[in-house]
């Protein structure tokens, strides 16, 4: 049987068991009129998903809406064959990156080069998805999930240029992908999401405060669930990710070599994971979603993009 866990305001969480692990990623149904996924995982788990949502009443013809908070595999892999067993539903995702679904060879072949072996042991390729099903939205777009509901789609970038967040104003849920940051068990602080290609620091401290000034009762991360309270949580999340970018730049600027500012991030917050956990995947985790080495190529590159005056001021 698929893991869910029932949440407050008529949400459910299904766990995507992404590489074979529970509580990695987490898609979110909302209960409505228009029943609504936010984040479906990878190709090769997503039949967990679906196994779920069949388990929970979903039939094929009763899905609305897919709303992915962007295109990286570990979020939106899985939305070609969450989209094949739901035929009625819609996919939502940043204008930014729409047309990446729609035709999503060059996503595939990137995130071979980005992944490696893993590509084929944890993600798979994403499947194309017709684009008469593949709605991108803009900041303040809405979806009507009927009975008078809504969910407000927010563009947040930051993470990545194509990232958007989702807002119910009525159970002030707000679904932030990994804009937040991660935090699953085991680990012991939120840490900050900075792969490359295109995260920008100032973008992502910007996107912290549009959440902040939001004041909502709940905030879900993809990776994993609720992090409470929810203004303390954003405030740690603002606070770790100026950290982990001052202590990068420190590290740069004494030797501009990936290596260097990997080792360096890996000494200072070596304590965010409770190698004590009785949790045997605790490390594994989060080095599959937020190693070092993957959050100091982001921030190398942003650096490096900032010298050139490429990036937000």
């Amino acid at each position: 049987m698929t893991a869910s866990e029932v949440l407050s305001g008529g949400l459910r969480a299904i766990d995507t068991m992404t590489a074979g692990m529970t509580k990695v990623t987490a898609g979110y149904l909302l209960d409505a009129p228009r029943p609504t996924l936010v984040e479906c995982g990878p190709a090769l788990s997503v039949a967990a998903v679906i196994d779920g949502l069949r388990e929970l009443g979903m039939e094929p013809g009763d899905l609305a809406y897919l709303v992915l908070s962007h295109i990286h595999l570990d979020h939106a892999g899985g939305a070609g064959d969450v989209a094949a067993a739901f035929p009625h539903a819609t996919v939502v995702v940043s204008e930014v990156g729409a047309r990446h679904l729609v035709d999503p060879e060059r996503l595939n072949a990137s995130s071979r080069r980005v992944y490696g072996e893993l590509m084929d042991e944890v993600y798979g390729d994403c499947t194309p998805i017709d684009a008469a099903r593949v709605r991108g939205v803009a900041d303040g777009d809405r979806l009507d999930l009927g009975g008078g509901r809504f969910l407000d789609l927010l563009y947040t970038p930051g993470h990545a240029k194509h990232h958007i967040a989702a807002f119910d104003a009525d159970a002030g849920a707000l679904f932030v992908g990994d804009s937040v940051g991660v935090k699953m068990p085991g680990m012991t602080a939120i840490r900050p999401a900075t792969p490359p290609p295109d995260f920008d620091l100032v973008l992502a401290q910007r996107t912290l405060d549009r959440y902040r000034a939001l004041e909502p009762a709940v905030v879900y991360l993809a990776h994993y669930g609720a992090v409470d309270p929810p203004r303390e949580a954003l405030n740690e999340a603002a606070d770790r990710l100026r950290l982990w970018a001052e202590t990068a730049a420190e590290a740069y600027a004494e030797h501009a070599e990936l290596d260097h500012v990997t080792e360096t991030l890996g000494r200072r917050f070596a304590d965010e994971v409770d190698v004590a956990s009785d949790d045997p995947d605790a490390g594994r985790r989060v080095a599959l979603l937020s190693g070092y080495r993957s959050n100091a190529m982001g921030l190398v590159r942003y650096f490096e993009q900032r010298a050139e005056g490429r990036t937000a001021t």
